[in-house]
């Protein structure tokens, strides 16, 4: 027993541990190739998140560093590759830009807070054991807050796409009128190395589908642009380009631990928190269904949380699971994590050699990119099949959506809130369904009501849902509105199989209702009540009131208990007759006298 739980702490401490022992010559061979595969597929992304993310180019390809490495040995999946992405870039830019300015060193040292802040908060939640937390946020929330972190991301890059002058940051809505404010203003050269770009990455993408799209993109563009500044002249193309990036290692920088700086990022890193935390364990959990792989959301959590806090000591900003490069490295053969390990070594060495070459990237050319990435985010599909099934959750999709070209930071929570809300709305008002037994000889179930006839002194009903505080009041209406509808069905019996719990509101209410029926000479029963329900309200002192007696086990006969409480002079008169006891005596035991 104490060698099993040092075996269980051993693997939470270090989680690499419990896979290590599959790394040979096989793997090793197989993690080579897809690392290889990933390190090429992260260096254009790199450069165009980071230029999302307002930092410079470079410092997209530091995310992808060393804290890819550390989340691929301190979490729980084999094939989640975490670094920078879009969301988490544009949600970095949307924080930090209205206190600093872009690529300034007060503007990194900010950032480098936030993403520290965000380690700190997922490590905490992870070590809490709090990974059910990302439960609470919905698909419709994530969709819709990805489709407008899309058109953001597509809104930044409309400067750079035409050549117009927007200010940096501008909120959505200003993007949109100085565009066609400017309209006359494009400047042809730069949109077409755009454009060229665009199509050069479509092209790719459809007949080329194993070659990194992106890199056949950025070589078209940059050709392009290298030709028309060739001929024309760059005075007059006026074709801006990236620069060459810095060919070092990830330099060790110090977050800004001043009380205004961490004031300031705060809100912002708990929202990227969430963010980061839903996206990697929902893509971990989305290969792990292909790879069988049992993931552990908590050590996501926890692996996460070092990466961001080791990482914002590193140039690294706030990083999570890429689900093109997890897609990319499970696709690829990856059999351990030692994958993403081989990614971020070659990656280096891509970074030292190509560094310089950067300089012949035109900024149209990443804005054409960035315009693939975004509309390749927008999940279309899901987004009308949402907008076809459901009204509450298109209007949680939209309410994201618009919320999150309003205020990034803001918008998910919105959702999020209004998500929640929805669903207490709707377990608040659980279905109250009339019923009446099946007419089949020896049948112990019960059907719809609607259009049978019903016993006009008991009446049937059945509850699907929980009766808690919040339900309290929609089910006591749903009672009283029994004797409003048929003062004579004083009896109620509860079929309660599809009641899943019962709180201590719920259970006052149940007792009150059960008084209230005796006084008016009725009864409250139950059919079919769950054991923990029924344990619960002994516990609460309520069986009293209710009546230990009013409950019915399955396949029980009920009515015959229940049929001697009825009023005879009813009976006497009654056509309907829908029990067998009704055929016999009166419930008084007097004979039928026809």
């Amino acid at each position: 027993m104490v060698k099993h739980s040092r075996k269980y702490w051993l693997y939470h401490l270090l989680p690499f541990m419990q896979w290590w022992h599959m790394v040979d010559r096989s793997t090793t061979r197989a993690d080579l190739i897809a690392g290889f595969t990933g390190a090429l597929i992260v260096l254009p992304q790199g450069v165009a998140f980071a230029t999302i993310a307002g930092m410079p180019p470079e410092y997209g390809l530091y995310a992808a560093m060393l804290p890819a490495i550390i989340a691929a040995l301190f979490g729980s999946s084999w094939h989640l590759v975490s670094g920078p992405t879009t969301a988490i870039s544009i949600a970095v830019f949307a924080a930090i830009s209205p206190f600093a300015d872009p690529g300034s060193p007060e503007f990194i040292r900010m950032v480098l807070t936030l993403t520290f802040l965000t380690g700190l908060f997922q490590l905490i939640l992870g070590l809490a054991r709090m990974g059910v937390l990302v439960n609470f946020i919905s698909h419709t929330v994530v969709i819709g807050f990805t489709a407008g972190a899309a058109l953001l991301i597509a809104a930044s890059q409309i400067k750079n796409f035409f050549g117009i002058a927007i200010a940096r940051g501008a909120p959505f809505h200003v993007v949109v009128e100085q565009t066609i404010a400017q309209f006359g203003n494009i400047n042809l050269y730069v949109t077409f190395v755009g454009a060229i770009t665009l199509a050069a990455g479509m092209l790719a993408k459809r007949f080329m589908p194993k070659m990194p799209y992106m890199i056949v993109a950025m070589v078209a563009g940059s050709i392009v642009a290298y030709l028309i500044n060739l001929e024309v002249g760059a005075d007059t193309t006026m074709i801006k380009t990236v620069g060459a990036l810095t060919a070092q290692l990830p330099p060790f920088l110090i977050p800004d631990f001043s009380y205004v700086t961490i004031h300031k990022v705060l809100f912002p890193a708990l929202v990227v928190t969430m963010l980061a935390l839903t996206e990697a364990v929902s893509i971990s959990r989305s290969i792990a269904v292909k790879s069988e792989q049992r993931i552990d959301g908590n050590q996501e959590f926890i692996g996460q949380g070092l990466s961001n806090l080791v990482g914002s000591f590193f140039s690294s900003y706030a990083s999570c699971g890429s689900f093109n490069r997890s897609g990319v490295n499970y696709a690829s053969g990856a059999q351990t994590p030692m994958a993403t390990v081989y990614a971020s070594v070659f990656l280096v060495l891509v970074l030292l050699l190509v560094a310089p070459l950067a300089s012949y990237l035109p900024t149209a050319a990443m804005a054409g990119i960035l315009f693939l990435v975004a509309w390749g985010l927008i999940d279309f599909h899901h987004i009308f099949a949402i907008i076809r099934t459901s009204r509450a959750e298109t209007v949680t999709l939209f309410v994201t959506l618009i919320g999150t070209l309003v205020d990034l930071e803001k918008g998910i929570f919105f959702g999020i809130l209004l998500s929640l809300a929805l669903y207490l709305y709707r377990v608040s008002r659980p279905s109250i369904e009339p019923s009446v037994p099946a007419k089949e000889a020896g049948a112990y179930h019960f059907i719809d009501a609607h259009g049978h006839p019903e016993c006009p002194q008991i009446r049937i009903v059945r509850i699907n849902g929980s009766i808690f505080f919040g339900a309290v009041d929609f089910v006591r209406s749903g009672l009283l509105q029994i004797d409003e509808n048929n003062p004579r069905q004083k009896t109620v019996m509860i079929l309660a199989s599809g009641i899943n719990f019962v709180d201590v509101a719920g259970a006052e209410m149940l007792e009150q209702e059960a008084r209230r029926r005796r006084k008016l000479g009725g009864g409250l029963y139950f059919y079919r009540c769950k054991e923990s329900i029924y344990k619960f309200l002994r516990k609460a002192d309520k069986l009293d009131d209710i009546g230990a007696g009013g409950f019915f086990p399955t396949m029980s006969n009920w009515i015959k208990p229940v049929y001697s409480t009825l009023d005879s002079e009813i009976c006497r008169t009654c056509k309907v007759r829908i029990f067998s006891e009704c055929h016999g005596k009166l419930p008084n035991g007097d004979p039928r006298s026809e």
